[in-house]
């Protein structure tokens, strides 16, 4: 079973226990809260919404009286009955054209909020820090940009629909009163009893649904990381694994599921008697009315229709108040990720990176840092950081090799810099200039980091070269993949730079994708190129064949190095040796060779394969 997995499940399990013990919702909830405030930006269209509405109800409560007129008048009267019939055919049409409008701009209003919130929802995501991404899943953040969104956007629609019902319903209790008062109270006898039964079952119906989407979202992870992983997946033959991950999870959702379809059946019904319980009562007292004429037939029938019509909007009541809380229960969980503020987040006075056609100086002063969860800081113990008060200064064109057993520090240096996280103590500058004072967009052109684990997006192999820059013309593209050493493979490919690429860019070789992320990297024309063992997965001489080849980027440009195999590391200036988030060495490869025995130890634990293919390619 996956590491965290158990602890997933028992951490669903208290939340059971937490949203037991919760107060029923009110409108002070965040849901609640973020729902009111997509309606009022959508008031204008909501208007024109229950404008139509209102014609709507207008005619619709006119129908019945037209039938009471039409057999009153036209079967028991003198009047023509085609007449009464060619009328009623016409109100009846027009009824339906505003039905039909008041649906189209019910769902208008609808797409519109979902569209707007999926943009603001996917920006907010995107400013979030790289520590926020460390401890929430992908599936998570999907679910709840996608079903818990459109759970959310479907309350939108029910407002004009809800606002039609709730004008019938006042129409026609003030027509039923107007007609008979004793068979209008007969009626609506039911009503108390749905408000009651109405407010009971939203009570119930909100922690329960709430339940069943934060169920769905830990299924969407699984899924998803199964799809995302398959290879490894298939690679261990582990399907079993993650079926049984994947029925636990789905057992959830359906045990939360029935909970909410044991209280729907435990209330709707309920809420759709009453209203059915008047209607019989009605139909014996009129009776009895038209037998002693106090009622004519027409009066009875329309008033029939009437509590008839009276009958869907407060069956939907169970509908509505269900939909409500869903969309409470999805705005929540939107809420929650709308509320988390960005930790990196640009200086109010921002200052400016100097003008330099070559690369930039860095340094790290006194630099201490640990990781840790940005979300929950207050319930974590004191943590060893990872570097500590780390001085390190790179001249501005200078290559600098950071070499250092697994967990010393490495990469770390090569996040701080562009500023993925923001030091404990210390300070990184760049020309001089504290990262912290700089833009996020201006600090991350200048810096281009290549990353071990290469991402290619789908899209054409020259899509994913011209990334941090589409405009990038032709030239530059294909400058880009000889410097890194992918244009010979590019061109043979079936149409070269225009091939499209698979999934994460699966269909080339772990050599071939890291020689695009290169070429990626040098495309963004970078002041400090950082290297983060990004040859890890090139063939070794070819890995020297890159490096030669990039010699012209990287004449003049700041680079910084995280390899482990002796030949990419002889060809820096320098070389720092790491261990235990401190510098113990400092010096040129050939200088810590021969004087420093814990720099041998480091490059001894280089796989022997690697070993031999360096000496190789260093030859």
């Amino acid at each position: 079973m996956q590491p965290g997995y158990e602890g997933r499940v028992a951490r669903g399990a208290k939340d059971d226990v937490e949203e037991d013990e919760a107060p029923a919702p009110s409108t002070r909830s965040p849901g609640w809260q973020l729902l009111i405030q997509a309606l009022r930006e959508q008031r204008r269209g909501l208007f024109v919404g229950m404008v139509v509405a209102l014609c709507w109800t207008a005619v619709r409560v006119s129908v019945p009286s037209l039938i009471r007129l039409g057999i009153d008048r036209g079967v028991q009267g003198d009047d023509p009955l085609w007449r009464w019939s060619a009328i009623i055919i016409a109100v009846g049409s027009l009824s339906g054209i505003f039905l039909g409008l008041r649906r189209y701009v019910a769902f208008r209003n609808a797409r519109r909020v979902e569209a707007r919130y999926r943009d603001r929802l996917f920006a907010h995501i995107q400013r979030l820090h790289i520590a926020y991404h460390d401890v929430t899943a992908t599936g998570e953040l999907m679910s709840r940009a996608n079903t818990d969104l459109q759970q959310f956007q479907n309350v939108v629609t029910m407002v004009p629909i809800t606002t039609g019902n709730f004008l019938i319903v006042i129409a026609v209790v003030v027509v039923m009163l107007i007609i008979n008062p004793v068979l209008a109270l007969l009626a609506l006898i039911g009503l108390p009893f749905v408000n009651v039964l109405g407010r009971r079952f939203s009570q119930k119906l909100h922690p329960a649904v709430l339940a069943v989407q934060r169920e769905s979202a830990q299924l969407a992870g699984v899924v998803e990381e199964t799809v995302a992983g398959i290879r490894v997946v298939k690679g261990f033959g582990a399907e079993p694994v993650q079926a049984e991950k994947l029925h636990v999870e789905a057992d959830d959702v359906y045990r939360e599921a029935m909970d909410v379809s044991r209280i729907r059946s435990r209330y709707l019904p309920a809420i759709e008697l009453m209203p059915n319980l008047g209607l019989v009562m009605v139909l014996g007292y009129g009776g009895h009315l038209v037998i002693e004429g106090d009622l004519t037939v027409g009066e009875l029938v329309g008033f029939n229709l009437y509590v008839l019509m009276l009958i869907q909007p407060l069956r939907m009541l169970g509908m509505v108040v269900a939909q409500g809380q869903r969309a409470a229960a999805a705005g929540e969980r939107i809420a929650e990720v709308l509320s988390t503020a960005p930790k990196i987040v640009d200086p109010v006075h921002p200052k400016h990176l100097p003008s330099s056609a070559g690369g930039g100086s860095v340094e790290f002063r006194s630099v201490t840092f640990g990781y840790r969860s940005e979300l929950h800081e207050d319930r974590l113990r004191a943590e060893v950081p990872v570097l500590r008060a780390l001085d390190l200064k790179i001249e501005s064109g200078e290559t600098v090799a950071i070499v250092g057993s697994t967990g010393c520090g490495k990469s770390t240096i090569a996040r701080l810099l562009p500023r993925f996280y923001d030091v404990t103590d210390g300070a990184v500058l760049l020309d001089g200039i504290d990262v912290r004072h700089l833009t996020r967009h201006e600090l991350r052109q200048a810096v281009s980091l290549v990353f071990e684990d290469t991402f290619l997006f789908s899209g054409s192999v020259r899509d994913n070269i011209a990334f941090a820059d589409p405009d990038a013309d032709d030239a530059a593209v294909r400058k880009a993949a000889e410097l890194a050493g992918a244009a010979e493979f590019i061109d043979s490919l079936p149409e070269g730079f225009d091939t499209e690429l698979g999934e994460r860019g699966f269909s080339l070789s772990g050599g071939q994708r890291q020689r695009l992320a290169i070429a990626r990297s040098l495309v963004a024309d970078p002041r400090v190129l950082i290297l983060d063992d990004a040859t890890s997965a090139v063939d070794p001489t070819k890995e020297h064949e890159i490096r030669d080849a990039m010699a012209e980027v990287m004449d003049g440009r700041t680079t910084i190095v995280i390899a482990h195999r002796p030949a990419t590391i002889a060809l820096a200036d320098r070389v720092v040796l790491m261990d235990e988030g401190v510098i113990v060495a400092n010096g040129t490869h050939e200088e810590l060779l021969a004087s420093n025995g814990r720099y041998r130890e480091v490059l001894a634990a280089v796989p022997e394969e690697d070993s031999d293919a360096d000496e190789t390619a260093a030859v």
